[in-house]
């Protein structure tokens, strides 16, 4: 990978992968750091990445080090409790959108990654076991899981609207 490609990477997928580690973390500071770090990376490793594997890489880079964190995270004892939720956005969102958020936040943590990296994000099954370290049939069974407590919660279309 050259420093163009690196450029090129950074142009396309900076803003999904933030994103992606947005939903995943709920947390601004916690999500750029993760996707400065998976940048980090791949510059270091620019040399043994092909450029039309870079997005995956940064994917899986800042899932793996999400998941880090998160454990470390979960050993610390905080003194203060945290916010609940952090307003990203300064226009008022519509209510179908609040309930959809909260909908994923009742999920665990592996299955709110997977669900944002397939319907979301819009990767395969076996490009979503690549990041997450999963094999395709675990991949499917969470999502399904995942998919039947969204539906569960947020119950009919005429319930939500």
């Amino acid at each position: 990978m050259t420093a163009e490609d690196y450029n090129d990477c950074v142009r396309q997928y900076a803003d999904g992968l933030y994103r992606f580690m947005l939903r995943s973390t709920r947390r601004v500071e916690d999500a750029r750091d993760l996707v400065q770090s998976a940048f980090e990376k791949l510059w270091e490793h620019r040399k043994e990445v092909n450029a039309s594997k870079s997005k995956s890489y940064l994917f899986t880079i800042a899932y793996h080090k999400m998941i880090d964190e998160g454990r470390k995270n979960r050993r610390m004892e905080f003194r203060d409790p945290l916010p609940e939720h952090i307003e990203t956005e300064r226009t008022p969102r519509p209510r179908l959108r609040e309930l959809l958020e909260e909908a994923l936040q009742r999920l665990n943590e592996r299955q709110r990654s997977l669900v944002m990296l397939k319907d979301y994000e819009g990767y395969s099954y076996q490009e979503i076991g690549e990041i997450t370290g999963l094999n395709e049939s675990q991949v499917k069974v969470t999502l399904h899981r995942a998919r039947i407590q969204l539906k569960q919660y947020l119950g009919s279309v005429e319930n939500v609207l």
